[in-house]
């Protein structure tokens, strides 16, 4: 019989369970994974040789296929504010909006700079522009968007000696998408525009992934990469569906309570009380980790769980 596993947003994301949900949580055996936010929880999932986290390389692979042989850096476009403390990344990839048209026209602008410092800038994805360098490429650590997210910029930029040229190069880059025709185009448009870059997810396609599921459905892109790596990647279905072995579904976008039990939670508490799968696993993108069995609808002592919280 199946095991599954159902990735959930975080808990302060989710709100207040149902009553048969609760009962359920408080009969489980909780435990608290290392680590939090989604990067952990993937990592709990895919096991990757060498064990770096080359996301980049992984979308790219997704994206286009042509990941291997260099090395590659996400350079997403994204708008950035300007306030009296700093300035805010504010928004970065879909949120902005962009379609195949915006990239064909901001994406020449940059090719010239970027070219030159020997690193071709492309977009097989309106949303996910890269640059790709020659293997083995050192880069400095750089921080992902959504860890950015409506934070001082100057906080997370590359720093010291090695961080000096991408900042250089990001200054450049600033300057003329600020400068674009296109962008006062937007703007016109009540578009918000493009006016910066977010340099991340730097490194090589790793030689393997693994991962403990027989089947894993992604709820987003760098998921769907990484279950592809694995070779382990089918699409999300719209609700439960008891499958065969060990299944993951990928629920972390969802954030209406009422609708992820209605289609997922408490569709697969009955299919564990009918014996259809051997046991549920809820893993939290904060690291709260419940296991459900058949059995524990004899804990008739525990109280139910007022959240999904530790």
């Amino acid at each position: 019989m199946a095991r599954v596993t159902l990735l959930l947003p975080a808990s302060r994301r989710l709100g207040a369970p149902s009553a048969a949900v609760a009962a359920a949580l408080g009969r489980a055996d909780m435990a608290t994974a290392p680590g939090e936010g989604r990067r952990a929880q993937l990592r709990r999932c895919f096991d990757l040789l060498p064990d770096r986290w080359p996301v980049a390389a992984l979308t790219r692979q997704l994206d286009a296929g042509d990941a291997a042989g260099a090395t590659w850096l996400r350079a997403d476009p994204c708008r950035i504010q300007a306030d009296i403390n700093g300035a805010r990344l504010l928004d970065h990839g879909d949120t902005l909006g962009l379609d195949a048209e915006d990239a064909a026209r901001l994406l020449p602008a940059l090719r010239t700079l970027f070219g030159d410092a020997g690193m071709p800038i492309d977009a097989p994805v309106p949303t996910r522009w890269y640059l790709r360098l020659a293997p083995s490429t050192p880069l400095p650590a750089f921080t992902a968007p959504d860890d950015a997210l409506g934070a001082d910029v100057f906080e997370h930029l590359a720093g010291g000696r090695d961080g000096r040229r991408w900042r250089s190069l990001l200054t450049e880059a600033q300057v003329i998408l600020h400068n674009h025709p296109w962008n006062a185009q937007r703007i016109a448009a009540g578009k918000r525009p493009v006016n910066s870059l977010w340099f991340w997810g730097g490194g090589e396609l790793p030689t393997q992934v693994r991962s403990p599921h027989a089947c894993f459905h992604p709820g987003d892109d760098l998921a769907a990469a990484l279950a592809a790596a694995a070779g382990t990647g089918a699409p999300l279905p719209p609700r439960f569906e008891a499958g065969e072995g060990d299944v993951a579904y990928d629920l972390s976008t969802l954030r209406d309570t009422p609708v992820l039990e209605r289609d997922w939670l408490l569709p697969a508490l009955d299919a564990l009380r009918a014996g259809r799968i051997a046991s549920l696993v809820l893993d939290t993108a904060d690291g709260t980790v419940f296991t459900l069995a058949r059995g524990q609808r004899w804990r008739f002592w525990r109280r139910p769980r007022a959240g999904f919280q530790a």
